[in-house]
């Protein structure tokens, strides 16, 4: 348990928060929450000891441990993925080569009765005792399963790290964290890197393993799946609520009503008692009720409302110049990287008007597409641009090239021309930059303060084609929802490329999917894509290999009926393509013989990891009920400790048995 008492941050004389005082219990999921600058990272980095706060203190018991995910760090570069995952291993593994020299000198030595050899004989035993608790018997198992549901492949895994992009190297550092099995884990927009299937995972790990949690997010969905309790940072109070974020906000606002109302009535009454004393004050009839209208004010409590932030972004994209009806036109286009195709044969057309997601793993070619739609790389295929389309395009990394050593007002003043040059100050103070902020150096900005006044860039011209690459990113979730309604009254052509569920929910009618070198088309918002992909697994599960159909041709690409008929009409056809189909027949009969071998396998790997769980709860049982009876001995503690850490191996081990199972049988 961690107690957090009296705590105050101030910079340069203005204070960011006071008097913050709370308590993080054993089995606390709690989502730390504020607009941008409120100061929610600068708490998660004094509760990891590494800021000191000008006030208070942070009570943190012996032998605690603390795992810190920050918004961005500085990661190696010098080995693969797998042994740098390793690295949280390194006292379990130096246990392991003192086994090895232990096992290795008693093999050679011969004085079995001697007070050394039994010394060793007790150290080799308390070595293997750690060994099977620490779980590094399934350390190689530990680490596939969270580096696959991190979004890794089998094959990236032995790839140097130095190949990966910064996002995938800060899920390396994720995965790091989560193997360590902290008492608290503090995650600061952990979500900001993944993709929806890796967020989803996510969910699950910390619903089910973590211990204690305190995490900044901005993905709604995500903190109201994993949370149970939601601290606000509001105008430099804390406000504790013991509920999930969307619960909090119904209770906030009930609090804010009720202490407004109750507010509202005793400066009623307070009023009509000066009315009443300033009226009669003169009068000698009335002089004793004055006097006690004067007693009974002064001992009324005045009733304070809660502070409120009132500051608000007003944002809205200027009008659209039309263009033409079809402002994107791809045919048959690929990008590949020497022999990596990253996706090949993506053909769509996009309206006018319309507003559209591209989802999918990360690496699989969302933010490529964008770079070929913005001519910035080479393509095979063809890829036009409609009549009269202005393209206004928002990168990943556009709040990190900015420049950290000008103010926010001289980032603006260096871009803006024309009339727009007399109106900076009024921008930004839409922008919430008004008065000194619009003074601020840009290094000193918040992550979100820094996307905001990359925003702010975007909107200097009119344009009719957004593109927005992870927009949200370091975005507090008022401003996202100001952003999200900009975006559905912008009269032109949307794409956005986004993980967050939450904000692409109403906002999108078409979703395309990037995945396995092809880019498919879902009609529908982000909720029917999720819900088209759960159903089409289990009905892929239900259906032999064969079966199953041909997930690359999307409803656009669907042979129409007049088509089909004639295809139908065409007997002479149909006959000339019936030996090369039987060939086609053959092969596959031969490739599923080979797959149902691969299957049995996976299948019997689930088994086995199944019945080891079986007999390990059998064994948890026995030493549970010795427990119950009284047996609180150390060998009875022991035992207990050390089949809870098999018990959760072998489950470990179960979920990427199954995980493996379900990509075979899934024919992904």
């Amino acid at each position: 348990m961690i107690t957090v008492q009296n705590l105050g941050v101030e910079f340069s004389a203005k204070s960011l928060f006071s008097s913050a005082s709370f308590v993080v219990n054993d089995t606390d999921k709690i989502a730390l929450t504020g607009k941008n600058g409120a100061g929610k990272s600068t708490m998660l980095k004094i509760i990891a000891g590494l800021q000191k706060p000008t006030s208070g203190s942070v009570g943190i018991p012996a032998d605690f441990t603390i795992g810190y995910l920050p918004q961005q760090m500085n990661v190696a570069d010098s080995t693969t993925v797998v042994d740098e995952v390793k690295k949280v291993f390194s006292k379990a593994l130096s246990r392991q080569d003192e086994i090895d020299r232990i096992s290795q000198s008693l093999a050679e030595r011969t004085d079995y009765d001697s007070q050394e050899y039994h010394r060793l004989i007790d150290r080799l035993s308390y070595l293997n005792e750690r060994i099977a608790i620490e779980g590094v018997n399934n350390m190689q198992a530990d680490i596939e399963r969270t580096l696959m549901g991190l979004g890794f492949e089998q094959s990236d895994l032995n790839r140097p790290t130095a190949e990966f992009s910064g996002g995938w190297r800060m899920r390396i550092e994720l995965a790091k964290i989560l193997l360590q099995r902290p008492d608290l884990l503090l995650l600061d927009e952990p979500t900001n890197h993944l993709d929806i299937e890796s967020i989803q995972w996510l969910e699950g790990f910390i619903q089910q393993k973590a211990k204690a949690v305190m995490l900044v997010s901005h993905d709604r969905a995500f903190i109201d799946n994993v949370t149970n309790r939601t601290i606000e940072i509001s105008c430099g109070k804390i406000f504790d609520y013991r509920v999930n974020y969307s619960h909090y906000l119904q209770l906030r606002a009930e609090r804010l009503e009720q202490q407004m109302r109750a507010y509202e009535n005793q400066q009623r009454e307070i009023a009509d008692i000066k009315d009443f004393i300033e009226r009669f004050r003169y009068k000698p009839t009335k002089s004793n009720q004055v006097q006690s209208r004067i007693k009974q004010l002064e001992k009324i409590v005045p009733i304070e409302v809660d502070e409120v932030d009132r500051s608000h972004l007003s944002l809205k994209f200027p009008p659209a110049p039309r263009s033409g009806d079809f402002p994107l036109i791809l045919e048959n286009v690929g990008k590949a990287y020497g022999d990596h195709q990253v996706f090949d044969h993506a053909e769509f057309t996009l309206r006018r008007g319309e507003k559209v997601a591209f989802v999918g793993k990360n690496g699989q070619g969302k933010s490529t597409l964008v770079k070929c739609i913005m001519g910035e790389i080479p393509f095979t295929g063809s890829l036009r641009i409609g009549h009269n389309v202005k393209i206004g395009y928002f990168a990943q990394n556009q709040a990190q090239l900015l420049d950290g050593e000008i103010t926010v007002f001289d980032t603006i003043d260096r871009v803006a021309t024309g009339d727009i040059r007399t109106k900076i100050r009024d921008i930004l103070g839409a922008f919430m930059f008004g008065g000194e902020a619009s003074d601020k150096k840009v290094k000193v900005l918040s992550g979100g303060e820094k996307t905001r006044l990359a925003m702010i860039r975007l909107l200097l011209e009119p344009v009719n084609l957004l593109i927005l690459d992870e927009p949200t990113n370091h975005l507090d979730i008022r401003t996202k929802d100001v952003l999200k309604e900009a975006i559905k009254s912008f009269d032109g052509t949307v794409i956005v490329v986004s993980h967050d569920r939450q904000f692409l929910d109403g906002l999108v009618s078409k979703v395309y999917e990037f995945g396995g070198g092809k880019v498919r088309e879902y009609l529908g918002g982000i909720y029917d894509f999720l819900e088209h992909k759960k159903l089409d697994s289990l009905r892929d599960l239900e259906r032999s290999p064969q079966q199953k159909p041909d997930k690359s041709q999307t409803p656009a690409q669907a042979p129409a009926p007049a088509q089909d008929k004639a295809a139908k009409a065409s007997d002479k056809s149909v006959k000339a393509q019936e030996a090369p189909n039987a060939e086609k027949r053959r092969l596959s009969y031969a490739e599923q013989k080979e797959m149902e071998k691969i299957l049995k396998r996976a299948r019997k790997a689930v088994k086995d990891a199944e019945q080891q769980i079986a007999a390990l709860e059998q064994q948890q049982a026995t030493v549970e009920e010795k427990l119950s009876q009284g047996d609180s001995s150390e060998d009875t503690l022991g035992a207990y400790a050390k089949v809870q850490k098999e018990l959760e191996n072998a489950m470990s081990v179960w979920e990427l048995a199954q995980m493996e199972l379900d990509r075979l049988e899934s024919g992904s």
